[in-house]
């Protein structure tokens, strides 16, 4: 005998939403057998109906809001990106009690809380592994297998663009513009590439990875954002000759104030890593999300951020979860939100700052410049200078300081006679001195 069928509209048709639609059409028997029931699909809603969309025209629609309020409608799949419409869809058909899957990171980042209340009034479930590097599982281990343990820290490379643009620049010697032409030209950045490499997109990400790692909501304004456009080649070759490679970060952890308060930090930058670091390695389009919690010790997921068919897999996994809990009469896993944490400003945060300048080549310059260091109890680790005459290039490594006191010391260093331009100021994660 078989079940009554568990309907599911889709929200988007694009590279994700095709993924989604192929995937279930193809495999209706095996997710079948893994529900307990067949999953049926009631339309698909795009923006225009226009020419052969590879699927049934039947299926689909121009109007998401009536294809959501359908009695037939049991699960919703929101792949279309932006916030403004997406939010309305999404809360109509949790106010509805009906599940929702999403892969829409922008639109958690900002509206989590919402979403969450909707979702436990209605009792409706609300997953989004697909909202934080694609393929790779690790929305749910922290918010399941890891809900017995304390996690204190979360960081990764969670943008595949900008990862593609410093591993080519890294590999190549070429310049941040070509590089990222090249990527553009290969498909990995966007026509507009500036949520990816001023780092918008993965502040998004950061933000729900802080939320559900330390039991407090947490937004993209809440995350402190750098950018990799200002990164050079010759940040890239010093990086070399220091061990390291550069590469942007996700970094979500707790701290404790020098007054014995317990914080967050969810911070986004390019950053030194040195190459024995676990991420180091990490290189091309690929993400990797690093884990560190007190029982567990450090965890690392690897693999496929992006695409179409990766992220449809995290997708279709939530959409597995929604369905048998539709079936079976069970709920997904709740926000916790009870931890209340409040997020600490950047300067508070403990950091080893990189500093390249150019100076004039003339005796007395390092110790002046190390003067301004000094005057804030910003430690010195390491000195290097290059090149001579009009092009001398001075490197200062520091160890662990106030980032205030280092950006203090930054801007300090503007003001000298001896210093003629400060060309990058990069932090080194990934060492504890």
């Amino acid at each position: 005998m078989t079940s009554k069928p568990i309907g599911v509209a889709v929200l988007g048709l694009g590279n994700v939403g095709s993924e989604v639609v192929r995937i279930l059409t193809e495999n209706a028997e095996d997710f079948e057998a893994r529900i307990g029931a067949p999953l049926a699909i009631r339309g698909i809603a795009v923006r225009r109906i226009d020419g052969d969309r590879g699927v049934p025209a039947e299926l689909l629609t121009d109007d998401p809001a009536e294809l959501v309020g359908r009695d037939d409608v049991d699960i919703v799949v929101e792949v279309l990106g932006g916030i403004d419409i997406p939010r309305k869809l999404v809360l109509s058909a949790l106010e509805k009690g009906k599940s929702v899957i999403t892969a829409n990171k922008a639109l958690l980042a900002e509206y989590t809380g919402e979403l969450a209340d909707a979702a436990e009034k209605s009792r409706a479930d609300l997953y989004f592994e697909a909202a934080v590097a694609g393929a790779i599982p690790v929305v749910r281990p922290l918010m399941q297998s890891l809900a017995g343990d304390r996690v204190n820290k979360v960081a990764g490379i969670v943008n595949g663009t900008t990862n593609f643009i410093l591993s080519a620049m890294d590999e190549t010697g070429a310049d941040y513009a070509e590089t990222l032409a090249e990527a553009g030209r290969l498909g990995y950045a966007e026509a507009d590439p500036t949520a990816d490499v001023e780092g918008y997109d993965a502040a998004s990400k950061a933000a729900i990875l802080a939320s559900i790692a330390f039991h407090t909501r947490v937004t993209a304004g809440d995350v402190y954002r750098e950018g990799i456009s200002k990164i050079t080649s010759d940040d890239l070759e010093t990086a070399k000759s220091l061990d390291c490679t550069i590469k942007l970060l996700a970094i979500c952890e707790r701290i404790v104030t020098p007054k014995g308060k317990e914080r967050i930090s969810a911070r986004v930058y390019p950053a030194l890593v040195p190459l024995n670091h676990p991420l180091a390695s990490v290189n091309g389009a690929f993400n990797a999300v690093v884990v560190e919690a007190e029982a567990a010790g450090r965890l690392m997921f690897y693999g496929q951020g992006a695409g179409g068919a990766p992220t449809a897999s995290a997708v279709l996994g939530d959409l597995v979860m929604a369905a048998r809990n539709k079936f079976y009469g069970g709920r997904g896993p709740l926000e916790s939100k009870y931890a209340k944490l409040k997020v600490a400003p950047m300067g508070d945060i403990l950091t080893r700052y990189y500093v390249s300048m150019q100076v004039a080549d003339k005796p007395g310059v390092l110790a002046t410049v190390a003067a301004e260091f000094s005057k804030r109890d910003v430690s010195i680790s390491t000195v290097r200078q290059q090149g001579s005459g009009d092009g001398a290039r001075l490197v200062v490594v520091t160890h662990l300081a106030a980032d205030s006191a280092l950006s203090d010391t930054v801007a300090s260093l503007e003001q000298l006679d001896v210093v003629v331009h400060v060309a990058s100021v990069l932090r080194l994660e990934g060492t504890t001195v």
